[in-house]
């Protein structure tokens, strides 16, 4: 046996995220572990006659990007050729959006469905300067003959004209399922706009994806993932209650296709999942038969797929009107869910038992939840689920994490659960949620640094697709809490330094993924995952680090990706 490494990354800046966040200059890798750390003489002299060399020149190499909350089959289907890109800054206009569709429905046999994803209202001309949103009559005017759906970046939200609405029966009597809307104009005649669960009333009867499909989104995005560094993600909500989501990317079959790609030795990243068990909203009737009833993969490495937990919705996602907030806002039209006494007390109950049901079943939890009454909510069923039947270590966390209050940041903290925060999402729409939250708040949001000196394992996160996974722009966001729109700085007193903002997207997502011991570091022993960035990261000034692509990507010990000159 060959005792020399496979590989050695020499003449570098090597950034190992322990926990002195100490920097060496090389590594040395065997198989798929790192098996030395140190200066360049004392790595070159391990290389032998078979051994890769590569200079580095000064680049950064960090553990391998771990994006702790990204849905990467919906990624792959939201993105040409299985969708059409009607995402900023491929567009800037609802013109630029029909002229998409419109070309779309020219090479499209009549019929036909037009998939699109990624529109966001406050980067359309149309919607800046007056109050108007997307209507179904833009889709009309240029595809009349094709249904047309396209879903929002959030996810949240859905647009859809004339002829998609009378394929699957909305009109202006349609009723919208317990936490959707179906937005209507002041005739009452719908908009083509559906938000939250009123989405399902379209995405299912959309054709159903298939296998092939499933794969191909998968291969896309891990292929794009590696580019950009990632090695590792997690798939945040995959299972029964998938089926109308991301129009039936997160469904069982998309858990299936992983597993099968995992045991083939073909899924090229490690992804941890949490199941999803019911759609938005839900009950606790929902997660008892989804417990009951949820198909895990056997068989399958847990290093490269492994089930972690479920996955509950609190609520929805502010611009739509679904954020459990403690007192109303003004945004748009859409406005909050602000719900108090019974009704209030109601919805706590409902959620306290899915949270004890699958608490109590073992699973880890990761609770979507946006709003400040909301959060309390959530932190205050895991809270009690933990005391009253006390688990060793559960890592529950909260998702998004968006306006926690002190006390919840303090329970968080005593319980050690976790954050997963969203820095690239404030980054891109910090402005719109002010007009609709106010300063104070929108200044708070995502308050990364409060977390952290509060005790808690804070995790950052893409969420993609709703933002690109582009890692160096939330590492961006949260060393300087600037806007995407207006460049304003919102909230410095919650920036952070790089060491943590690094952590997030490195050893914390480890900690998240019960991994902490394998990977997340270099160490050695830990997994050869390195991303290498094409600069010295701790000389960037931030401004230009989401800019500097990603030199090489290593995961388990394979060179996945390298640009010219590495």
């Amino acid at each position: 046996m060959d005792a020399n490494p496979d590989l050695v990354l020499l003449n570098g800046e090597v950034l190992t995220v322990d926990a002195e966040f100490s920097a060496a200059q090389a590594l040395a890798i065997t198989g798929g572990t790192v098996i030395a750390v140190g200066d360049t003489a004392e790595i070159r002299a391990l290389a032998g006659p078979r051994t890769e060399v590569v200079d580095l020149r000064g680049r950064t190499a960090l553990p391998g990007i771990n994006d702790s909350h990204l849905h990467g089959c919906a990624f792959g289907v939201a993105r040409p050729p299985l969708a059409l890109d009607v995402g900023f800054p491929t567009v800037r206009s609802i013109a630029d959006i029909q002229a998409a569709v419109k070309e779309a429905a020219s090479r499209t046999p009549e019929g036909e469905w037009i998939r699109g994803y990624g529109w966001d209202p406050g980067y359309l001309a149309e919607c800046k300067d007056a109050d108007r949103m997307p209507d179904r009559a833009d889709l009309d005017a240029v595809a009349p003959a094709h249904p047309v759906y396209l879903q929002d970046f959030t996810g949240h939200l859905t647009w859809a004209n004339s002829r998609a609405l009378e394929l699957v029966g909305v009109d202006r009597d349609t009723v919208a399922p317990e936490g959707g809307v179906v937005h209507a104009d002041g005739a009452g005649n719908p908009t083509g706009l559906l938000a939250e669960r009123a989405q399902e009333l379209v995405q299912g009867k959309l054709p159903a994806y298939t296998r092939a499909e499933i794969e191909q989104a998968i291969r896309e995005a891990v292929a794009v993932l590696q580019r950009e560094g990632i090695t590792s993600f997690t798939e945040p909500g995959l299972g029964p209650g998938g089926k109308s989501l991301f129009a039936g990317a997160a469904d069982q079959l998309t858990l299936d296709v992983y597993a099968d790609l995992a045991r083939a030795g073909d899924l090229g990243a490690r992804v941890s999942v949490l199941l999803l068990l019911t759609g938005m909203g839900g009950s606790a009737a929902e997660i008892a038969a989804g417990l009951a009833s949820a198909r895990i993969p056997a068989d399958v490495d847990p290093r490269l797929l492994r089930v972690l937990g479920v996955k509950i919705f609190a609520d929805g996602t502010p611009p739509n009107k679904t954020a459990w907030m403690h007192d109303e806002y003004e945004g748009g039209g859409f406005g909050c869910l602000c719900v108090h006494g019974a009704a209030d007390a109601l919805r706590a109950r409902e959620l306290n038992e899915m949270v004890r049901l699958a608490h109590v079943a073992g699973h880890q939890l990761g609770i979507h939840v946006t709003g400040d009454r909301a959060l309390d909510a959530v932190v205050d069923a895991l809270e009690a689920a933990q005391v009253e039947h006390p688990r060793d270590d559960p890592r529950h966390y909260v998702i998004h994490a968006d306006l926690p209050g002190a006390q919840s940041l303090r329970k968080l903290a005593e319980h050690r659960f976790g954050a997963n925060m969203n820095p690239a999402i404030k980054w891109t729409i910090v402005d719109m949620l002010e007009e609709m939250l106010g300063p104070e708040r929108a200044a708070y949001q995502y308050p990364v640094r409060s977390a952290i000196e509060a005790g808690i394992p804070v995790t950052a996160s893409s969420d993609a697709p709703v933002t690109y996974p582009n890692w160096r722009q939330g590492i961006t966001a949260m060393l300087l809490r600037e806007s995407k729109a207006s460049g304003r700085t919102f909230g410095p007193e919650e920036r952070v330094g790089l060491p943590d903002a690094v952590r997030a997207y490195t050893a914390n997502a480890a900690w998240q993924d019960f991994a902490e011991d394998w990977k997340g570091s270099l160490e050695p022993g830990k997994a050869a995952d390195v991303t290498v960035l094409d600069g010295r990261l701790t000389g960037l000034d931030p401004h230009d680090l989401p800019d500097v692509p990603v030199a090489m990507t290593v995961f388990d010990g394979r060179v996945v990706h390298s640009t010219e000159g590495m």
